[in-house]
């Protein structure tokens, strides 16, 4: 089974953890809840209509459980490197290693800049289209990759696209990740009466 390493437990963590396990891959997430959503109460995060950051995290981190990630709380990720296989990540309680890496840690840069991920001019990490960065497969998201935007609904989204694309490479075309209850066809066919 492919293996996803996603160091960083925000928004853009869980996120890409989540999109991951939800769709067969064998996901780790290391979690030092180091986040700055414990200091969020979101009112801009489309379909929430108010929440504070650390009952969103609670819930987040509950998803991500649900869908067969193995999440690391408290366990920090303190080097990196790049493998013949992939990655090696190291902490205190050993190694870990994966054919992806999706680096979600804020601000902090430390990592990317171990492997040697190419910068912009203004510092942060310079990623494609697909959140993918200099080093081939391994992704940057959130305030990594971003000077200014630190929403934790950017963020989240940015996990999103960096597993999508991780998923695109395993599964081949481009791989979308679209929940279709069994009920859609007939939900959608009163909507279209109604308007008729």
């Amino acid at each position: 089974m492919t293996s996803v390493i996603v160091v960083g437990g925000g928004p853009a963590g869980l996120s890409a953890a989540l999109f991951a396990a939800k769709n067969g891959l064998d996901a780790h997430v290391f979690d030092t809840d180091e986040t700055w959503m414990h200091k969020a109460h979101l009112f801009n995060y489309l379909g929430i209509g108010s929440v504070d950051g650390s009952a969103f995290m609670s819930t987040a981190r509950q998803q991500v459980d649900d869908f067969g990630a193995e999440r690391h709380q408290g366990e920090e990720v303190t080097g990196v490197e790049a493998t013949d296989d992939g990655f090696s990540v190291s902490t205190d309680d050993g190694e870990y290693d994966g054919e992806y890496l999706i680096l979600a840690t804020g601000a902090n840069r430390a990592l990317a800049e171990e492997l040697g991920c190419e910068t912009t001019d203004d510092g942060i990490v310079d990623v494609d289209v697909t959140m993918e960065t200099s080093v081939e497969n391994c992704y940057a998201t959130g305030g990594m990759v971003r000077a200014e935007e630190w929403q934790a609904v950017i963020s989240a989204g940015d996990g999103a696209a960096a597993a999508l694309n991780v998923l695109t490479k395993v599964k081949g075309d481009h791989y979308h990740d679209f929940d279709v209850p069994d009920t859609a066809d007939q939900m959608f066919g009163e909507l279209r009466d109604e308007s008729a």
